[in-house]
């Protein structure tokens, strides 16, 4: 069984993921950009039991309905985010993992929300809103503002 591992930059949380991702995606949602201060990232998807917190315990953060985000409390290392829309999903940052090269995104998702200076040529599902299936009553990023 494939078993990887993540760690904030301090080293003060540490996770496991067993088995493999249900998804991979790049997000160009403005939300997630100020929330962890980059142009876009990469989240990658897991069940709820495949996550393991090893070490530490993430401190969380909320200002959008419905999505709770954890980062390190002591460097601040984006971790990841659970969704209310998305039951059990726990969605991991892709700078959080030690081997970041093994995530291939297989969309992008909020591409209408990229900036303009982001140019991809990957040939990926461009997704103009999530990429999953998603209980609408909580609103979009647009939505939100």
């Amino acid at each position: 069984m494939r078993l990887e591992h993540g760690h904030c930059f301090c080293g003060a949380i540490e996770a496991t993921f067993e088995g493999d991702p249900f998804w991979i995606c790049f997000d160009h949602d403005d939300d997630c950009r100020r929330a962890i201060g980059s142009p876009l990232t990469i989240w990658i998807g897991y069940q709820a039991a495949q996550v393991n917190f090893r070490r530490g315990e993430p401190a969380t953060f909320s200002k959008t309905r419905g999505i709770v985000r954890s980062f390190c409390g002591t460097c601040g290392t984006s971790i990841g985010y659970v969704d209310e829309g998305l039951p059990n999903e726990v969605y991991i940052c892709v700078g959080f993992m030690h081997a970041p090269e093994r995530f291939a995104p297989e969309a992008h998702g909020y591409w209408e929300l990229r900036l303009p200076y982001i140019v991809m040529n990957d040939g990926l599902p461009r997704i103009e809103t999530y990429t999953r299936a998603r209980d609408p009553s909580l609103g979009t990023p647009r939505e939100r503002e």
